[in-house]
This record gives C-alpha cells, sequence and structure tokens, in this order.
C-alpha cells in the first residue's frame, strides 16, 4: 500500500492521539466505541470509525483481527512523539532523584544512580553517561600501596572524575615512598592539564636522570604504567535490560541474542546516544523506531537529553524501551535527572 502522507486535520490528530494512549495504558486494540464513550469528544461511533478509516488509509493505525479495533503503527507513534511533553514529576519524586543522586560523591557514582532510578521510575532501560572533555585538569592524585608489589592509582580531575588504576611494578614501592611521589605530583602539578602534566614529568625525569633524584626514579616507574595517562572512554551505565525480555518485539530468538549483544558494548551504546541526541542540547530527544542503528531496535523507542555541565564533561541520561512507553512520565523523569546532574555539578 501506497500512504499518499498528507497533513492530518486536528480532528484527526485529535482522534489519533486518544488511540495512541488508549492503546499505551492497556494495549488492546482500540475501537470507535471506546471512543464514543469519551464525553469531551461528542463525536458519534459512525463518524469516529471513518476517521479511524481514513487513518488506516494514511498508514497510522492497523487492525490486527478482522472484528477487531485498531492499534497504532509506527507513524503514529512518531506524531504522538512530536507533541508531548513531560509534566511536572510530584515533590516526593523530585526529592528521591535528588537525594539519591547526591549520594554519589564522584560524577561516576552519579552516572550509575541515575541509570538506577530511570529503570525504577520508569520500568525501561535506563542510560546514562558521561563524556570527559578533551583537557582535564588533576585535582588530586592518590596512590596506595598493595600487596604484591601492586600500586592503586587514582586520578581525581576538576570536572569531579575520578579514575582508578592498579598497576604492577618492577619493584616494591612502601607506602611512605608513594606518599612522597604524591605530594610532588599534587605540589607540583594540581590545576594542570594530565596531557601536560605528564609530558612535564616526563620531561623531568630525562631532564634530571644524571642527578639520580629518588622522588624522579620512583616516578619512572609510576610513568611507565601510565601515571596520569587517563583514559578519554566515556563512561556509560545502563540497567533494566532485563525489561525487554518480557516485550513482543516480534524478534527470533537469534534476533533477541543480537539485540543483547549490541546493548552489552559499550562503543555500541555510545553511538547510539551520539546518533540520536547529539542535536539534543538540553531539549528533549524523542526518537521512535531505530533500526537505523540495529535492526532489532525497529520497535524500540529512545527517550533522552545531552546536559553540558559547567565543569565541562558532557552527560547524556536517556531512557530505551517499547513504542508503548508512558511518555509524558519518561521525559519528565529523564529532565529532573538532567537538572540534576546540572546542580550537582
Amino acid at each position: 500500500m501506497v500512504f499518499s502522507g498528507r497533513q492530518l486535520n486536528s480532528r484527526e490528530r485529535e482522534i489519533l492521539h486518544l488511540i495512541v494512549r488508549a492503546y499505551i495504558e492497556n494495549g488492546e486494540p482500540v475501537g470507535s466505541r471506546t471512543l464514543s464513550r469519551l464525553r469531551h469528544l461528542a463525536l458519534s461511533p459512525a463518524t469516529i470509525r471513518n476517521v479511524m478509516a481514513d487513518l488506516a488509509d494514511e498508514g497510522y493505525l492497523a487492525q490486527p483481527h478482522t472484528s477487531a479495533g485498531r492499534i497504532p503503527t509506527d507513524k503514529a507513534f512518531r506524531d504522538f512523539a512530536r507533541t508531548v511533553s513531560g509534566k511536572p514529576l510530584s515533590a516526593p519524586d523530585r526529592d528521591r532523584i535528588f537525594n539519591q543522586m547526591q549520594m554519589g560523591e564522584s560524577l561516576e557514582e552519579r552516572v550509575a544512580i541515575a541509570s538506577r532510578v530511570l529503570t525504577e521510575m520508569t520500568r525501561n532501560v535506563g542510560i546514562a553517561a558521561a563524556l570527559p572533555r578533551t583537557s582535564q585538569e588533576l585535582e588530586h592524585l592518590e596512590l596506595v600501596a598493595l600487596s604484591d608489589r601492586r600500586v592503586l592509582m587514582i586520578v581525581a580531575t576538576r570536572d569531579h572524575m575520578v579514575r582508578n588504576r592498579v598497576v604492577t611494578l618492577d619493584r616494591t614501592l612502601t607506602q611512605d615512598e608513594l606518599a612522597t611521589i604524591r605530594n610532588y605530583v599534587n605540589v607540583n602539578f594540581a590545576g594542570w592539564t594530565l596531557e601536560r602534566a605528564r609530558a612535564e614529568l616526563l620531561r623531568r625525569i630525562e631532564h634530571e636522570r644524571a642527578m639520580y633524584d629518588a622522588v624522579l626514579q620512583q616516578l619512572t616507574l609510576l610513568c611507565e604504567k601510565g601515571l596520569l595517562l587517563v583514559d578519554r572512554d566515556p563512561q556509560v551505565e545502563m540497567d533494566g535490560t532485563s525489561w525487554l525480555v518480557g516485550l513482543d518485539l516480534h524478534l527470533t530468538r537469534e534476533r533477541m541474542r543480537e539485540l543483547f549483544q549490541a546493548l552489552e558494548e559499550k562503543k555500541r551504546v555510545v553511538a547510539l546516544l551520539d546518533r540520536f541526541l547529539e542535536a539534543s542540547q538540553g531539549k528533549i530527544g524523542i526518537h521512535v523506531g531505530l533500526e537505523d542503528a540495529h535492526p532489532a531496535m525497529r520497535e524500540l523507542t529512545l527517550i533522552g537529553v545531552t546536559v553540558d555541565m559547567p565543569s565541562g564533561v558532557r552527560t547524556q541520561i536517556a531512557v530505551l524501551g517499547p513504542m508503548r512507553m508512558h511518555y509524558e512520565r519518561v521525559i519528565s523523569a529523564v529532565q529532573q535527572i538532567g537538572r540534576t546532574f546540572e546542580t550537582l555539578a
């Protein structure tokens, strides 16, 4: 069937969106009599049936069975998504989000909390990501001696990110020696970008090699293991993928396996967020049908927002779920968590 793609008039759009809302609520095909019982609509079942027939001809509605009502297609959900907006969350919900997010002492912890809270509030897949800026500035270095010549290196940057790495050295360094190294780096390089601080450390080690400076010799061991060489991979946290199992996504077992494999790969999730949320910049982005990202995501919807925080870190907050989701609730939860990231930055 070829659809004309004409613009809907106000009556058609009102009826279409009522059908979408009814289908979201109960998951059952919607009939004309159901709509005619709505007091504010004031239309006869016959009139509603005619409009529904036109909507079906335009590709907005499908009829699963001959005698059944109609269900919205992905085209209907896309039209609905263009007009829907969030509703303010209740005070208890706002307080819950803030209190839980505030418990995170670092950005990493808040990202993990955000994904979990999104899942709890929406019963869908909650995704949160933090993308470090290109020139992170050193806030503090901590070094902890572990057993078997291992050292825990903790790098905190001024954008509130904390990165940990355990390395094994060629010889043992005591905690006192590590404290001396830590103090040297913090006194000399706090506020420097990591790239510049590491470059200067390597320069000093090379320049002072002949002086046999003990601290610089010990620093050499740590620099060889990547001291201040922090990877720029974004942190991605995702909760609630199990909710996808109970959805009727019309996927074969192999396709479902492919979907879960795709969601397990951090790079794919980041690419998904970048592709669909790149232009949102503080505004909610809603994308219905994600088959362009992966064939198994054809019946999924992504609702999210990109927030650039004062520290320079870019965060992305999103919910992935079926087209039949409670859009207002999801939008409101995503918006509130985005605002909370900014407040706590």
